[in-house]
């Protein structure tokens, strides 16, 4: 009869991956800005939370305008805080879950006496819960074969910390300034999660009434308190400019500012608590039919991360048509989107090109396409940020274009979990009648496949047959004695 010894435990598991898209308007009056040359759209996540078949999640959208005032550039900003929803069936208020934002689209139209930016806010939505885990450990009453094996359990961990930086620029104005903060690296360590990398801070800029791009890295290392953080291990990390500003004292005289940038940043990540055990893989009774069910856990645990840097060029699409009689001014604000190849990464970097053109500024937003093979490339997640761009018009009506991408690739490693959840007995097994039997195996069999095929243990087939090298060729004969009963 089988007597099953069950382990028991808990771990988090992925529960849904959701997408969904929202709509998002801010209203300017027409007294507010004249001639619009470029928007640029910073969206954040202030809130998010699971219900019944429901995640509500909430932002705040700041949209900045620049618009021309004569021969003078100047801005507008406006904010708008939204929220929205993504339905599962799956989910429930016991859940937790990680929400990316993103501004996928940007509108500008004009309605009367207003200018509206309508842009389109892309979530991202990974769902989680904790989930109960249980395994038999022994059973008795059966030939058994067994496994070492790990588990593993994800411990998230969120957090925030302020990073500032001073500098001086060549410049009379900031008009619009873009972060977006790159995770260099994250590692457990006793009682907290350290975070080193850097925020690309993209300037557009007024130099002598023209505009201009300034890039600037700034590097930050950061400490978030985790009890759970016990051994040491890699984590994945990523970060979010939750909040920024950037306060410049202009001294004409010199024609430079003096800049404090500061940010808080918001850090979401996870780590893997891991634990080695034995598993029942297989077993089978000499004497009844037996019903195995099986458990199977994936989980992707992160290892290190590995940074790149690397140039791309080529020509760009345009949606101005653009000529000898443009005079380019400045590249701003760029930012790369892409997808993940199992060697590399390919997207395509947009920008916002400055030009003069009859003795007015306008702009342009222009396309780069890359494709890139990165060294050593191991499967994970990539973040993509963009240092520096420049454009140049080499042919009439062709605009080129040269950028830098730092890449940071999150290498990760497999690991899948198989174990034996429960066995039930079946009819009972005819015994053969005879005294002695041969078998002929098949190719390739191992000592335990020819012991569950004969119905005898493994230490059986050895004692009867101790001459047999394993694997099986098939050509072996395998004999099998039953003593009287």
């Amino acid at each position: 009869m089988l007597n099953a010894s069950i382990a028991t435990g808990t771990y988090t598991r992925k529960t849904a991956e959701l997408k969904a898209q929202s709509i998002v308007e801010i209203k300017f009056t027409e007294q507010d800005m004249g001639e619009v040359v470029a928007v640029y759209p910073q969206v954040s996540l202030t809130s998010a939370e699971v219900a019944s078949g429901r995640v509500t999640y909430g932002g705040r959208l700041i949209c900045t305008v620049v618009y021309a005032d004569g021969a003078n550039l100047c801005r507008v900003q406006k904010g708008a805080e939204f929220s929205h929803h993504a339905d599962n069936d799956e989910l429930a208020p016991a859940q937790t879950c990680d929400c990316i934002l993103s501004c996928e689209h940007t509108r500008l139209k004009r309605e009367g006496s207003f200018y509206i930016v309508s842009v389109v806010v892309g979530a991202e939505i990974t769902v989680s819960d904790s989930a109960a885990r249980s395994y038999v450990h022994s059973l008795e009453g059966a030939v058994e074969k067994h496994e070492e094996g790990k588990l593993f359990n994800a411990v998230a961990f969120s957090g925030e910390s302020e990073v500032d930086d001073d500098f001086n620029l060549v410049a009379t104005d900031i008009l619009v300034p873009a972060a977006e903060p790159l995770v260099l690296s994250c590692a457990v360590r006793t009682g907290l999660i350290e975070v080193e990398g850097e925020i690309n801070l993209s300037l557009l800029a007024v130099r002598e009434g023209s505009p201009v791009a300034v890039n600037r890295l700034v590097p930050f290392k950061c400490e978030i308190a985790c009890e759970r953080a016990v051994v040491p291990c890699p984590a994945r990390c990523r970060a979010e400019i939750k909040d920024m500003s950037v306060d410049c004292k202009v001294n004409e005289e010199r024609g430079k500012c003096d800049v404090t940038f500061t940010a808080t940043l918001a850090f979401t990540g996870s780590f893997f608590e891991e634990e080695e055990v034995t598993f029942i893989s297989d077993a089978f009774s000499t004497e009844n039919e037996l019903s195995l069910t099986y458990g199977e856990e994936e989980c992707e645990v992160p290892q290190s991360v590995k940074v790149y840097t690397e140039r791309v060029s080529g020509l760009c699409a345009s949606k101005a048509k653009l000529d000898y009689t443009c005079a380019f001014l400045a590249a701003a604000l760029p930012k790369a989107e892409f997808t993940r190849t199992y060697d590399g990464v390919e997207g395509s970097i947009t920008s916002v090109l400055f030009f003069e053109q009859g003795g007015e500024v306008r702009s342009t937003e222009v396309t780069l396409p890359f494709s890139l093979v990165l060294s050593g490339a191991g499967e994970g997640k990539a973040a993509v940020t963009v240092t520096g761009i420049s454009l140049r018009q080499r042919a009439e009506g062709e605009c080129e274009a040269e950028a830098t991408l730092k890449i940071a690739l999150s290498e990760c490693e497999k690991h899948t979990a198989r174990y034996l959840t429960s066995a039930e007995e079946g009819e009972k097994k005819q015994a053969p009648s005879s005294a002695i039997s041969v078998y002929i195996p098949a190719p390739g069999d191992g000592l335990w496949e020819t012991a569950k095929k004969l119905c005898c243990t493994p230490e059986d087939i050895q004692r009867t047959n101790p001459e047999l090298t394993y694997p099986l060729t098939g050509k072996e004969r395998v004999l099998i004695f039953r003593g009287k009963s």
